[in-house]
């Protein structure tokens, strides 16, 4: 028997402080969909591409879209994201910091943090008015993780800065999971327990700089169940549940991706 792979996690919203392979690509497609209690239910996909630089380093490009019932659909910006790890070797608690540019407009429905006291009112102004609110944004995170007995812990506290000048945002997540069996067969298996992981998140903003607090801001919490094949492909699936009455009452995610093996050393090759 050899111990299961445990460096993925399922989080939507949550990082851990496991990076990608060196050399590796994964490409990653997301879906949010949002029901609206004050206007049209909403689907927002984007897509990830993540690449291992270093062990210490991994970098995030992601392009966002969203459509929404009886609205139209719309593509709107992108962000790049860049993680580092400053401790290479296993400790009780792994930092990791999180850099993130954003360049966005305001029609974007990903969700894929929520900071300050964004809420479901926002997602429920029309797309052609929302999409004129351009968004230049810089996102930090300190990530505190641990892995514990199969458990992966994570804890991250989020700051976002408008570019131009409104006060800083601020937000969190906390997520837990750990696959259902922690030694792997020797035997190529699609549906053994190891392959499947479970765990929980919690996320939502904490209000901004000039007034720090959760009252009036939204909260989340949202089970996940995720799908690892030996062959690289991963399906994550996650029903949120709205706690505040700020909040979308519910949220679903899910999640397809694949990962390419030494992607930086094949490419490397062509130019040989």
């Amino acid at each position: 028997m050899r111990p299961a792979c445990a460096q993925e996690t399922p989080y939507f919203v949550t990082y851990s402080h496991h990076l990608e392979e060196p050399g590796n690509l994964e490409i990653e497609l997301n879906s949010n969909y949002g029901v609206q209690s004050h206007g049209n239910d909403f689907v927002a996909p984007w897509v990830e591409f993540e690449y291992g630089v270093k062990a210490w380093w991994t970098t995030e490009f992601y392009i966002d879209s969203q459509g929404t019932f009886n609205d139209g659909a719309l593509y709107t910006g992108f962000r790049w994201e860049n993680r580092f790890r400053p401790l290479m070797r296993e400790h009780w608690i792994n930092p990791v910091l999180y850099v993130e540019y954003e360049n966005t407009n305001g029609a974007d429905k990903t969700m894929i943090e929520v900071v300050g006291f964004d809420g479901a009112a926002d997602h429920a102004v029309p797309n052609l008015l929302a999409r004129k609110e351009i968004a230049h944004e810089l996102e930090t995170k300190l990530i505190l993780s641990s892995d514990w007995k199969g458990w992966n812990i994570s804890e991250n506290f989020i700051g976002e800065k408008n570019l131009g000048h409104d006060p800083w945002e601020f937000g969190y997540a906390v997520g837990a999971s750990r696959p259902l069996r922690l030694a792997a067969t020797p035997n190529h298996c699609n549906f053994c327990r190891e392959n499947f992981l479970v765990g929980a998140e919690i996320y939502g903003g904490l209000g901004t700089s000039s007034n720090l607090t959760i009252s009036g801001t939204s909260h989340y919490v949202a089970p996940i169940v995720g799908w690892q094949l030996p062959n690289g492909v991963s399906f994550r699936l996650s029903p949120g549940f709205g706690l505040t009455d700020e909040s979308h009452r519910f949220l679903l995610r899910w999640s397809t991706s694949y990962e390419i093996d030494g992607f930086g050393r094949k490419v490397r090759k062509l130019f040989r």
